[in-house]
């Protein structure tokens, strides 16, 4: 089994962070997202992946060959944004086995046992969740034993609540990419891309059967706000606590936090819901529902859903403030 992950998108509901940092490389609970991906795959057995790269590409690469070396690698870029469909079509040539296809937009908790136990006669699985938006989805309607019928993208009336979260195991690729092929052919839907759930929608068509498979955890980390949200479920969950290597002097602590080694706290209130990775100091700050990127620096500073990139400096600010690596914020606290 092999895998494709498409990184190529921008972003832009996380700016201005990714202007600097890919999207998937964003970290929540010290951790980048990308990288929860790539443990499972990684424990499920997974050598070999296609990524789809495209916007601050470079980084991207260098960070999977640093952290994923013996994980066998292809990068396809993908020069011009049509779509999820447009996304995987790309990946055709190094498919020539069964795939699982997932999209980095949160941090996903699912049985991947079902892989293995899936009936012979099945050509695949999409995991997918029960939601109340769910315009925002593609929803499954399925058949009278399971199994998915039509698949609608953000649909306007209330079809299914039964919504994809961007993780596919797909066993017959030669069917998938034949009707990866067709929808690239076809009318390009609402804002003129291609989605991968019309060539689902394809193999259903075309007699293959597809099982809705139930998700044990679905964090998004698409908004600033999600993003804050995913790094307290994840610091409730076991990704928290003070490192014995941090520095932390005459400062309330209030859990969840995660405080690295190599980070300062000095005075100030730190929590609930703060992370400050290695390297990071908070000096005399009131800190909550707040990640703080290695080596930032903070002083005098009350923030509250905020996230601090890499390398900035902050000091007597207050409110929430989203800052760019490298970067300085001066005000008046």
């Amino acid at each position: 089994m092999k895998a494709v992950i498409p990184l190529a998108g921008k972003g832009t509901r996380l700016r201005p962070l990714t202007l600097s940092t890919p999207k998937p490389l964003l970290k929540v609970a010290g951790k980048p997202v990308l990288s929860f991906i790539l443990d499972d795959l990684v424990q499920l057995g997974i050598e070999e992946v296609v990524f789809i790269v495209g916007y601050l590409r470079e980084a991207v690469e260098a960070w999977i060959s640093q952290h994923y070396p013996d994980l066998l690698a292809h990068y396809v870029l993908q020069e011009v944004q049509d779509g999820t469909a447009g996304a995987v079509a790309l990946a055709e040539p190094y498919i020539d086995s069964d795939v699982l296809i997932v999209f980095p937009d949160a941090v996903i908790e699912v049985d991947y046992g079902l892989i293995r136990s899936l009936h012979p006669g099945c050509g695949g699985i999409i995991w997918a969740m029960e939601v109340e938006n769910y315009q925002r989805y593609g929803v499954i309607v399925t058949d009278d034993a399971g199994y998915m019928a039509r698949i609608i993208e953000k649909p306007s009336e209330p079809v299914s609540k039964l919504a994809n979260i961007g993780l596919y195991y797909i066993r017959d690729h030669a069917l998938l990419f034949e009707g990866v092929r067709h929808t690239m052919i076809s009318e390009p839907g609402k804002a003129g891309e291609f989605y991968l759930t019309d060539a689902f929608q394809y193999m259903v068509d075309h007699g293959s059967r597809i099982l809705p498979a139930p998700v044990e955890g679905w964090w998004d980390a698409g908004k600033p706000e999600t993003l804050l949200e995913t790094n307290e479920h994840l610091l409730l969950s076991g990704h928290g606590g003070v490192d014995p290597g941090a520095t932390v002097d005459d400062a309330e602590i209030q859990e969840p936090v995660r405080i690295e080694a190599g980070a300062v706290v000095r005075g100030g209130r730190i929590g609930p819901n703060v992370t400050l990775e290695s390297g990071a100091s908070a000096l005399n700050c009131e800190l909550e529902h707040t990640v703080v990127g290695p080596d930032a620096r903070l002083q005098r500073s009350r923030l509250h859903h905020s996230i601090v990139g890499a390398h900035s400096r902050v000091c007597d600010a207050a409110g929430s403030l989203l800052v760019t690596d490298h970067s300085v914020v001066e005000g008046r606290a």
